[in-house]
């Protein structure tokens, strides 16, 4: 990695990234692709509470770590985190990874369902054989966007679908991605880092409305592109975006020693 400029679009864990592309020699050059903005209504939670108490749901999908410390950060504040636990413990619980797994055990959650690597939609769906869910209650807490793939497996099998918010995705300040773009036409940048499927789309959404798709298509196949895991691999091949460093598993560590590693062997 050393002396290679190497674009972090990651926003949460962007300057973490690029501290240890600092490590190892290289340039990090951040332009942030996604926004998480808080989405979680307390009023909306407390009457989900008061109708689950009413109508007990039979299973509670968690797909993020944010999201789980999102929903109980709220209880805590509406004093109804003790009505939750009891809710879960009466309930299944899936955990579609790690994150959301860590997040639920420092909550006294016990874990009946664990998605297993590389913790995609599909391994929830895989999960989910273990329990019957035609006709019965499934709540789903939502990451930035609906999750459609979940959704329509869950229905084509007959569930009762009710989702949580508690944030969504959204654009973030568009200038740091124009200057990647520019920087790519330049040929400045040696590899692009995705960590989420939605940084590509909202990197390829920025570049339709300027006019640029054609110029982005072009100018970044022609540096190297690392993605997290396969979801977001799926999405840059759609994307038209040849992926040359996939992390397995789908985490940080990996994909950091996954990009390290394409630099040595050349």
């Amino acid at each position: 990695m050393k002396n290679k400029t190497i674009a972090i679009l990651e926003s949460r864990s962007g300057e973490q990234l690029a501290e240890i592309v600092r490590k190892y020699g290289g340039k990090p050059f951040l332009a942030p692709a996604l926004a998480e903005v808080p989405d979680i209504d307390p009023a909306h939670i407390a009457d989900l509470i008061n109708g689950w108490d009413a109508n007990l749901p039979d299973v509670f999908i968690f797909q993020t770590g944010v999201g789980v410390k999102a929903l109980f950060a709220t209880t805590d504040h509406l004093n109804l985190t003790s009505r939750l636990s009891r809710i879960l413990e009466l309930s299944t619980v899936v955990a579609r990874g790690p994150k959301p797994i860590a997040a639920l055990r420092s909550r006294r959650v016990r874990i009946d369902l664990q998605a297993g690597a590389p913790y995609t939609t599909k391994e929830i769906i895989v999960a989910l054989d273990a329990v019957k869910v035609k006709g019965r209650k499934i709540v789903v807490q939502r990451y930035g966007n609906t999750n459609l793939e979940l959704q329509q497996a869950l229905a084509d099998k007959g569930a009762e679908i009710e989702e949580i918010a508690t944030y969504r995705w959204s654009m973030p300040d568009e200038q740091p991605l124009i200057e990647l773009m520019d920087a790519l036409d330049r040929n400045a940048v040696d590899m692009v880092c995705f960590t989420s499927a939605s940084q590509a789309e909202n990197l390829f959404a920025l570049a339709l409305s300027l006019g640029r798709t054609r110029q982005l298509h072009e100018s970044i196949n022609r540096s190297l592109i690392a993605s997290i895991g396969p979801v977001c691999s799926n999405t840059l091949r759609k994307l038209g975006v040849r992926v040359d460093v996939e992390a397995n598993p789908p985490k940080l560590g990996p994909f950091i020693s996954a990009i390290n590693n394409r630099f040595i062997a050349g």
